[in-house]
Parts: C-alpha cells; structure tokens; sequence
C-alpha cells in the first residue's frame, strides 16, 4: 500500500502558494513523476489520484498540484493564462528539484498533457513524458466557452460556466493560446513519448493524438484508451492508463535506485522541512517517512516515532520466532505480531513487579500479542513463546541502553 499522501505548498507563476500532493511508495523512490491536470480540473480529479496511487506501486513517487486559481491554490484563475501553467509547472520542477529530486517523468492530462509537452526542454533531468488526452492545439480549450468568446473579445471578459462553476475568461488568456504550439515543442523534445488517448473521445477529438504521435520522434509510442471518457471517470480506465504509464516508463527511468546524498553506518533521519515534525528516514537503500498524527501538529504522513519502536519490536519478533523454528524444524506456518504501547503510570503496571522498572511516573508499557500458526503441541507452543522474549528488540527495551550524543560536523 502507498503511503498517504503528503500536503505540500509552493510558491507559483503569479506569487499565489499552490496546493500540492506528493505520493510515496513504500520503500526506495526509483523516481519522480510531476503530473499536470486538466484545464479547470484539480489535482484530486479521480484520474489524477488513481495514477499517482498507481504509480507509486511502480516506486514511482508523483507530485500533483493545483495550477493557480485552481482546486485548494491561491491566486486569481482570470488572471492567468497558458504561459502562467508552464510557469507553474517549471515552478513544480524546482520545487521537487529543491526538495526531493527532479522529476524523471512528466504527465499531463488533457491541457495539463499540451503544458509538460511545452514545458519539458526545460526540464533537463527529465526522459519520459506521457500525455492522455492531450489537445495538439491549445486553442482547442476555446471549444469550452467558444459561445462567449465574441463577448471576451468585445469586453475584454466574461463569466462562463465550465463544469458546472462560474470562471471568468478574459482576452488575454485567449491571445495567449496564440502565441503557443504544441507540435513545434513535440518536434523539439528529445525525451521518449508516450500518447494516450480515447477514440471516441467527445472533448478532445482522436485526431489531436495523430497529429502529436506525427510530430515527433522516436522513441514514441501510442496506447488507445479505448472507451474510456475524456476525464477517466472510471476508476478501472484511470488505474489501466497508470499500469501503462508505469510499465512503458520503466524503459526510461533509471534502472537502481538513486544514491543516497548521506554515507552513515546508521540510520541517517533529517528534516524534510514539510511542517512540524515531518521528518525522512535513510537506512541504507531505503527512505521512509516519520511523522505525527494531525491531531497533534503532523501531517500523519507516516508512522510516528513510538510506531517505528514498536515495528522494530514486532518485526524482530517475527524474525526471531521465525529463525528459531526453521532451525528446530518446527511447523511454524505462520506468525502475526500486534504491538500496542502506551505510557502508564508505574504503579498501575501489573507487570512490574517482575520487571526490574522504576517504581514511581510513567513508564512505557508494550502489549505484544503473538499469533502462531502451525500444527505443534502445546510444549511446543509455549516455548515459542518464550523464545520471543528473547528477541534482540526485546531485550534492548527491557535493559538499560547507554545513548551517546556528539556533534557531527556538517
């Protein structure tokens, strides 16, 4: 399972902080995704929520914003204009290079597809873009509100109604859209391609996915989206165009995972910068995320310090029980640890009184529950059991540990 997404901000084209969303998957990042969304949508379009879970599956982590105006970002959508997305989106890039790494791979849905094919030269880590649904001519968005464009150009603005809510279209957003070509920017990339698209499309025809698709050059590919409708409505057509994203992307991408900025011999934890207490976790290969619930200032982005200390009981636990019984030939199927903590006060610890604790304040009280599966006699089982007290974990949690602080040098 991908871990929940985490609430980012930055700043965009027009100074407005943009709501943003980075999903993780678990374990190393083998790279980064930016994905665009389309005009007037919001990054947590059922589309865009469904690929970026997906892709993280793929060890893919993606970034998914709101262009300004637009979902949970600040800033006035009439103000801004096709040359102010690809401004946002190069803000994104920088904002992921500053924080992360550079997006390996750009995806665009609809307008947000013609925006990363625009703005990917100057996105040089970048090797692979994907596009769905994307027009090969941004003044096809025109065909949204072509009713009231009379009206734009004879007042300068007007309000329309797209989706369903009021936006106000002003002339310079239509010039705007003249001044750009798709086809000249898909001539130019020099990444690999891949163009999805519907051919019953109703919003933006299949004829746009030919004249992109001819307009580059290799390696470039296309998927047709078969039936599925211009926004992916459907969770089925959403989770297919990920899986395809993903697998045809691994060609591109790099191959290991990237090195790690720090050497330790331990476990290296840093700031990540991201709220109060949100912090990244390196143990050799692999990046995690430590966090604290909402409740108490976090962003619950990932287990909290007292939840790692109790995954290490657990999981020693589990490796313990599970060497002791290969090595004996026990029939041990399986085993399930649930570890529950809790600070008590010390007299109130039933326990203690065999424990060698303090006897006044609170102490921590870890309750382990310990589920085996097997077919073994009772002995058997209750020496299981003890041999789970004498885990490593275990132990060091139940002794006295010396921590050593020192400064290190930066």
């Amino acid at each position: 399972m991908p871990v929940k997404p985490i609430k980012l901000t930055f700043e965009g084209a027009h100074g407005a902080e943009l709501a943003a969303r980075l999903d993780l998957p678990v374990g190393p990042v083998r790279a980064y995704a930016l994905f665009a969304h389309c005009f007037t949508c919001s990054k947590d379009l059922t589309a865009a929520r469904k690929i970026a879970q997906s892709l993280t599956l793929q060890g893919i982590g993606v970034l998914r914003f709101d262009f300004t105006g637009l979902g949970g970002s600040g800033g006035d959508f009439s103000s801004t204009n096709f040359t102010s997305n690809l401004e946002d989106l190069r803000r994104a890039a920088d904002f992921m290079r500053h924080e992360f790494a550079p997006p390996r791979l750009l995806i665009g849905h609809s307008l947000g597809g013609a925006a990363v094919l625009a703005v990917a030269d100057s996105v040089p880590e970048a090797t692979a873009v994907a596009t769905i649904a994307a027009p090969a001519d941004v003044e096809h968005v025109t065909h949204n509100f072509d009713g009231y464009l009379d009206d734009i150009e004879r007042d300068g603005q007007a309000e329309v109604s797209l989706g369903g809510r009021p936006f106000v279209i002003k002339r310079q957003f239509v010039e705007d859209l003249r001044h750009h070509s798709v086809e000249a920017a898909v001539g130019k990339l020099h990444k690999a391609l891949l163009v999805l698209h519907a051919p019953m499309d109703q919003t933006v025809g299949i004829e746009n996915a030919g004249r992109i698709y001819d307009a580059a050059k290799h390696p470039k590919s296309y998927v047709s989206l078969d039936s599925a409708d211009h926004l992916l409505r459907n969770p089925d057509d959403a989770e297919y165009a990920a899986n395809v994203i993903a697998a045809w992307a691994k060609r591109y991408l790099p191959d290991d995972t990237p090195e790690q900025p720090e050497e330790a011999e331990g476990v290296v934890v840093r700031e990540t910068g991201l709220g109060k207490f949100q912090s990244m976790v390196i143990a050799g290969q692999h990046r995690m995320i430590a966090d604290e619930p909402e409740n108490v200032g976090g962003f619950d982005s990932g287990p909290s310090p007292y939840d790692f200390l109790s995954a290490a009981l657990g999981s020693c636990t589990v490796m313990t029980l599970r060497l002791y019984a290969d090595q004996k030939q026990i029939p041990l199927d399986s085993v399930r640890v649930e570890v529950r903590h809790e600070k008590v006060h010390a007299e109130d610890c039933a326990e203690c009184a065999e424990k060698p604790v303090s006897k006044s304040g609170k102490i921590d009280r870890f309750e382990r529950l310990i589920t085996l599966h097997g077919d073994f006699t009772d002995d058997v089982r209750t020496r299981l059991l003890e041999i789970a007290d004498k885990c490593p974990v275990h132990r060091t949690l139940e002794a006295s540990s010396v921590i050593v602080t020192q400064e290190h040098s930066a």
